[in-house]
C-alpha cells in the first residue's frame, strides 16, 4: 500500500511539474489542415480569428485556435496567393490576393466563408496589391505598388463595394526607380481606427537607394478636416530592391516601430529595425537589432513589449524598439526547436508562416 500510495504521489508530481514547464513555451503550434504559405492573418478578438494563403486558402477559427476551419474557396481563386485578410467577426472578412495585373483580387464573405463574392479586381495589366487595411467596418484603404511613378492608394467608404482611387498627391510618388512596397504579411500599411493625433494612414517603402514612411494626418474640428501628407527616410536596411521596411506598427500616437531587411538574406542581423517616439517625425536605427531580417511586428499592450518574427527568429523589445533580444524555443517544455522561426506575419496572440504554421504566444514567454 505505502508503495502504490508513494508512486502515484509520484506520478502527480511529475504531473505538476509537466503543466508548469508547459505554461512557459514560447509557442503552442496549432494544427492548421493545411499545407498552403500562410501571410495573412487577422485576430478579431472574442476567439475570432481568420488567416490566409496560397491556392486560395482561407481559414477561420472561432475557438481562440484550437480548432481551425478550411473555409470554401473563393470563385476562380484557387490558383491565387491571398497575402492579406481583413475581417470584423466571425462571419464577415474581407481577403485579398497579390500578383501582377488582374491577380490582384478583393473577395468578401458575410456568412462565415460559406460563400464569397468577388468586390474588386486590380485592371492595371502594371498593378501589384501589397496590403490592405480598414479603419472600421466601412472605410478601408488598399495599397499597390507604383504604377507610371506612383503608388496605388485606393479607399472605400461603404465597406468595401466601391473602391475610387484617392487625389493624387507628390508624396505618393515613387521617388527611386526600384523602391516599392512589400507584400510579406499584410503590415507595410497602417491605418489606425481612429484618430492619433491627426493619424490617417502610413506606408512604409523599401528599395536600393533607402526606405521611407509616407503619412497622411487630419487636422480640424467637427466635421471640417484637412489633410496633410509627409514623407519621412527611415534608416533599414538598404542597397538592394529585396531590401526595406515590410512590416510598421505603432503602439500609441507617438512610439512606432519598423522592421525588415533583405528577405534574399534573412540571417544579415543589420539595420533590421528602427523607432520613433515622437509621432513617426524622426526615426533612429535600433541599438540592439533583431537578429535577421524579419517580415512582422506588433505590439503587445499588456505585455508593453513589441514582437518581431522571421524567418530565423523571434526577437521582443522592452524598450520602444531600441534593443532586442531573441526569444528561443523552451526545450524543457518540449516546445518544438523550430517553434520561434519560420514565420511570416503576426496579429497577436497569432503568427503564421509557410506550410500551414500557425502559433499562438503565451503570454508568459513575454514576462521579464
Amino acid at each position: 500500500m505505502k508503495r502504490m500510495a508513494w508512486s502515484r504521489s509520484s506520478l502527480l508530481l511529475a504531473f505538476i511539474l509537466l503543466a508548469a514547464a508547459a505554461a512557459q513555451a514560447q509557442w503552442t503550434i496549432e494544427n492548421s489542415g493545411t499545407t498552403a504559405d500562410l501571410r495573412g492573418i487577422f485576430n478579431v478578438g472574442g476567439g475570432v480569428a481568420w488567416a490566409s494563403g496560397t491556392n486560395g486558402t482561407v481559414l477561420r477559427t472561432e475557438d481562440g485556435g484550437y480548432l481551425w476551419q478550411t473555409c470554401a474557396v473563393p470563385p476562380d481563386a484557387e490558383h491565387l496567393d491571398f497575402r492579406g485578410i481583413q475581417a470584423f467577426d466571425a462571419n464577415t472578412a474581407i481577403v485579398m490576393s497579390s500578383g501582377k495585373g488582374d491577380l490582384s483580387r478583393l473577395y468578401k464573405t458575410t456568412d462565415g466563408c460559406h460563400t464569397w463574392k468577388l468586390i474588386f479586381t486590380n485592371l492595371d495589366p502594371n498593378g501589384f496589391w501589397d496590403a490592405i487595411a480598414f479603419k472600421d467596418e466601412i472605410h478601408g484603404f488598399l495599397l499597390g505598388d507604383p504604377v507610371n511613378g506612383r503608388f496605388t492608394l485606393i479607399h472605400t467608404s461603404n465597406g468595401g463595394t466601391y473602391w475610387p482611387n484617392r487625389d493624387h498627391d507628390q508624396t505618393w510618388n515613387s521617388t527611386y526607380g526600384t523602391e516599392g512596397a512589400f507584400a510579406a504579411s499584410n503590415s507595410c500599411l497602417l491605418a489606425p481606427d481612429k484618430f492619433s493625433s491627426g493619424l490617417q494612414i502610413g506606408f512604409a517603402t523599401g528599395g536600393e537607394k533607402g526606405s521611407r514612411i509616407v503619412f497622411e494626418t487630419m487636422a480640424g474640428e467637427g466635421d471640417v478636416y484637412s489633410s496633410n501628407w509627409f514623407s519621412v527616410p527611415v534608416p533599414v536596411a538598404r542597397g538592394a530592391q529585396s531590401t526595406g521596411i515590410f512590416s510598421l506598427a505603432m503602439a500609441d500616437s507617438r512610439r512606432f516601430v519598423a522592421v525588415g531587411g533583405n528577405y534574399l538574406k534573412p540571417d544579415i542581423a543589420v539595420a533590421t529595425a528602427a523607432y520613433s517616439i515622437d509621432g513617426a517625425a524622426h526615426w533612429n536605427s535600433a541599438h540592439t537589432p533583431p537578429h535577421g531580417f524579419r517580415s512582422a511586428v506588433a505590439y503587445d499592450a499588456d505585455a508593453k513589449t513589441w514582437i518581431t518574427v522571421g524567418p530565423n527568429g523571434t526577437d521582443v523589445s522592452t524598450d520602444d524598439g531600441k534593443n532586442w533580444r531573441a526569444l528561443h524555443p523552451d526545450t524543457a517544455s518540449h516546445e518544438a526547436p523550430d517553434a520561434d522561426r519560420n514565420w511570416n506575419a503576426l496579429s497577436l496572440p497569432f503568427v503564421v508562416g509557410p506550410h500551414g504554421r500557425i502559433g499562438k504566444l503565451n503570454p508568459h514567454a513575454l514576462a521579464p
